[in-house]
């Protein structure tokens, strides 16, 4: 945890914040924190600054705050990501928060497995939570929005040529001759398939929607590894 992440509900006052269970046991536990120590702190959504242990023990954490610092931009990136298996869904969540996504579209494809739609990892806290270890990871506080499509043909054909406009668009597809590459000036957003990749016909939908189909060269990742590589091609 680079960053203790604070949400509204946190604060009993302007400055002052009370933090109980996981992150009071982190404190505690891993930074083995002592009252008038400083922790770094951000606010959801806002600024990063300072807290200043005021009480600690097994039960609660109580921080003096002073936000006095933007937080590191997010990306100009939507990602739009073939629903992958739960555990694999849980990681890459966390590692594009962490690199700084601002929007995830998680949708169906042809080879998603049905049950993977019925995981309670989808369910909006589990998502969050997810988000969040991300946001803790990378010192940073925007959380990514996040829209689940269960159908792909009208997600393509009615609402992403309105959510892609004016982006560069790309579709990570390995069997291809252009290779991934840097970002131009403008925002970019990116659709990565589920193992074993869209099939012609989704890539095919994906182009007639603006779409360039990009390779990372002649390995196949799975999808964990693609998203972060793709990313830093991209943006880093």
């Amino acid at each position: 945890m680079n960053l203790i992440l604070l949400e509204p509900s946190d604060f009993l006052s302007a400055t002052q914040v009370r933090l109980t269970g996981r992150r009071q046991r982190h404190v505690l536990e891993v930074h083995q924190a002592q009252e008038g120590q400083q922790l770094t702190v951000g606010l959801l959504n806002g600024q990063i600054g300072k807290g200043l242990v005021t009480r600690l023990d097994e039960t609660q954490l109580e921080l003096e705050v002073s936000l006095t610092t933007d937080a590191p931009p997010a990306l100009p990136l939507t990602l739009i990501l073939a629903l992958p298996r739960p555990k694999m869904l849980r990681r890459t969540l966390q590692h594009a928060c962490t690199l700084g996504v601002s929007r995830i579209v998680l949708v169906n494809a042809v080879r998603v497995e049905k049950s993977f739609w019925q995981t309670p990892f989808l369910q909006e806290q589990a998502i969050h939570e997810q988000l969040v270890l991300g946001l803790e990871q990378a010192r940073a506080t925007q959380l990514p929005e996040v829209l689940l499509r269960k159908r792909f043909k009208p997600f393509v054909e009615d609402e992403l040529p309105a959510l892609c406009a004016g982006s560069q668009c790309l579709v990570a597809h390995p069997y291809t001759e252009q290779a991934c590459p840097v970002a131009d000036e403008r925002p970019v957003t990116l659709a990565v398939g589920p193992e074993g990749g869209f099939v012609p016909y989704e890539v095919d939908k994906l182009m007639e929607a603006g779409f360039s189909p990009v390779h990372l060269g002649p390995r196949i990742l799975r999808v964990e590894t693609a998203v972060p590589v793709l990313i830093s091609k991209l943006f880093y």
